[in-house]
């Protein structure tokens, strides 16, 4: 008999509100080890108020059916229940599954997570559910040991040839493949236990590493399949296939109409019902959209978004749109709109449809009606200034083609001259075109580093000798995750935010004028210099204040405080002119326009341990530095890391 839960928010809040008063009897510290968390993750992990939330709450339903002790292998999937689900209304519905072992090895946990996931309204049908995560199917060990000699029977040419060199993961994937819902430790045990009794022990050259193939280079193997093509008649094509070239994040979007699936998309009971429709006209078809603003060319900024709109449409035999974004393009120069059509040619794509918001106004005039007739929206009727009273005074480039002003219009016709906001346009106009994804660059995390570093000794903390420093992973929005910095009582700055003698103007540490350390919420004020024999500054020792305990400083400068030694590369513009080939700006052609100073090497630089894990490619924002990606150069030893964008300078400093 098929029995429907219904693990709905009020449900959710019954085991929410006695978990809370629960926790304030309970050690936190030991609701944490109790999920298998090391005593040290388990402090960093409560440090961060955001993130420990969801595993307090957890643990403290998890210890209401199983009392105050938790087996390693429960809490371990008890956490990964608080760390990969976003929605806690299921919380304790998949809590009683683990507590009870009906859920015991973490393929179940992983079909049980995946199920609630594609039910995010419904009530769980408990049966379904149950059959779709396999409780109470246990795998055997003969089962088990059977999956993993089959496998080695399909390789046993190749594992004799290269005995314990051979790639054990194949053998363990392949009898997973087989057995979903078996335990990987058992697998991985089996394949052990069986690989040694046909092999024997490991013997010297068993311990030497696998040789290396040497790979073509990736320009001679392009270079010679167009060479091919050439000869052969036919044009030269792309030779990365597009998937290839969009790694990452793209990789792992969601399919068409599981937009649910992305953390924090706001389900809605109308959410399901409309991702259906959404199927039913488009037919799983991925629509994108491209939507510059004709207010001028196409610049690096564009690369990422027209590269990943067009290429991922096209790599998954989608469409794309070209959307000029602007609300009123008969004001734009149309050189502009002809310049950004031959780039996208020239990059070898082709748009589905061209469209103007103008050409929606109407229907989103009525779309704001109908908001304000269901009380969704309001209408300004009072103003707080007579006419007259405020003044906008325009900034005007002479030299612009668009400068001069035209008096303002109420009315064209018949009609009000209403200009919708880019918010109000941007996400209607997409939903007419039944977009998949709206795709806008979000926020690299932010991360501090030092190039030229300054030793700054605090005489007096007002807090611990060491803290660990709350940093918002988003700036523009302080309610979102949070990493921790530590702060301790010798801090580096940036050389060249330290002046003894500092120029009118400048705005950081100096005599007389202390400055906040970001984040920290403590003022430095300058106390000594330390100098060496040679009269450089070696050190400066400072008194600390809370940043609330007097006079507001005059700026904030980044820091860092137990940082990573790293190798930083600051790339700049690689020739001296705009236009390196015209000769009336070169006359000595290209070469001799060449930046000899376009590539710096800063080879001790300090960066806080917040990128200790950091990844070939992966990408960070340096406080008052510009943006950095990890070069495939970066060993265990040391991180390199690649400046791509700069950032304006900081007036402040001169």
């Amino acid at each position: 008999m098929s029995v429907c839960v219904n693990v709905s928010v009020c449900e959710c809040e019954h085991y929410g509100s006695s978990g809370v008063s629960a926790l304030a009897a309970l050690d936190s510290l030991s609701l944490f080890t109790d999920l298998g968390l090391s005593q040290r993750k388990a402090r960093k992990t409560l440090k961060n108020q955001a993130l420990s939330a969801q595993p307090c709450e957890v643990a403290t339903q998890a210890q209401q059916t199983l009392g105050s002790t938790i087996d390693k292998a429960t809490g371990t999937l008890l956490y990964g229940v608080a760390s990969r689900l976003r929605d806690t209304r299921c919380f304790s519905f998949l809590v009683s599954y683990i507590a009870s072992k009906k859920i015991h090895t973490e393929p179940q946990l992983s079909a049980a997570l995946e199920y609630v996931q594609n039910h995010p309204l419904d009530r769980i049908d408990t049966a379904d559910f149950e059959q779709e995560c396999d409780v109470g199917v246990s795998v055997t060990p003969e089962q088990i040991e059977e999956a993993v000699e089959a496998a080695i029977n399909r390789h046993w040419p190749q594992l004799l040839v290269e005995r314990y060199r051979f790639n054990m993961a194949l053998l363990m994937g392949e009898a997973r493949a087989v057995l979903k819902r078996a335990d990987g430790k058992m697998i991985e045990n089996k394949v052990d236990m069986q690989v040694l009794h046909l092999l024997g022990p490991k013997m010297e050259a068993d311990l030497e590493k696998k040789p290396k193939v040497a790979k073509a280079r990736l320009e001679e193997t392009n270079w010679r399949t167009a060479k091919d093509v050439i000869e052969n008649g036919e044009t030269a094509d792309q030779t990365l296939a597009l998937m290839e070239q969009l790694p990452g994040k793209p990789l792992k979007f969601h399919k068409p109409g599981e937009n649910y699936k992305t953390p924090g998309y706001v389900i809605t009971p109308h959410t399901m019902n409309l991702l259906k429709q959404h199927l039913e006209v488009t037919g799983g078809q991925v629509r994108t959209q491209f939507p510059p603003e004709p207010s001028g060319i196409l610049h690096i900024g564009h690369a990422k978004g027209i590269n990943f709109n067009f290429g991922y449409a096209k790599a998954n035999n989608g469409i794309c749109f070209l959307r000029f974004d602007d609300i009123n393009p008969k004001k734009e120069e149309a050189q502009f709109s002809t310049a950004i059509y031959d780039m996208e040619a020239w990059l070898g794509y082709t748009s589905y449809k061209v469209t103007y918001p103008c050409d929606y106004f109407d229907l989103l005039y009525a779309w704001a009606v109908e908001l304000i007739h269901s009380i969704l929206a309001y209408a300004v009727r009072k103003g707080k200034f007579s006419e007259g009273e405020a003044t906008l005074w325009v900034k005007l480039v002479m030299e612009d083609g668009r400068w001069t002003l035209i008096h303002h219009t109420t009315t064209q016709g018949t009609k009000w001259c209403i200009y919708p906001t880019y918010d109000y346009t941007h996400c209607l106009c997409s939903t007419l075109f039944l977009l998949l994804v709206l795709q806008c660059t979000g926020c690299l995390l932010p991360s501090m580093a030092v190039l030229e570093s300054l030793c700054i000794i605090i005489t007096s903390l007002p807090a611990a000798k060491s803290l660990d420093i709350q940093v918002p992973n988003v700036p523009a929005d302080e309610t979102k995750d949070f990493h921790p910095v530590p702060f301790a009582l010798i801090v580096f700055i940036e050389r060249t935010d330290f002046k003894e003698e500092p120029k009118p103007g400048f705005k950081h540490l100096a005599w007389g004028q202390p400055v906040c350390l970001r984040h920290t919420g403590y003022v430095i004020e300058l106390q000594h210099v330390v100098k060496g024999p040679n009269g450089c500054v070696e050190s400066l020792e400072v008194t600390c204040r809370r940043a609330d305990a007097g006079e507001k400083p005059k700026a904030f400068i980044h820091w860092v405080s137990q940082p990573l030694m790293c190798e930083v590369r600051l790339y700049e513009r690689l020739f001296q002119h705009k236009n390196p080939e015209d000769p009336t700006e070169v006359p000595g052609e290209f070469l001799s326009d060449l930046n000899l100073a376009s590539l710096c090497v800063v080879e001790a630089a300090l960066v806080d341990c917040s990128v200790a894990l950091a990844k070939p490619f992966d990408e960070f924002q340096c406080k008052r530095l510009g943006y950095f990606s990890v070069d495939p150069d970066s060993g265990k030893g040391k991180l390199v890391f690649n400046r791509t964008v700069t950032l304006k300078e900081d007036p402040g400093k001169v």
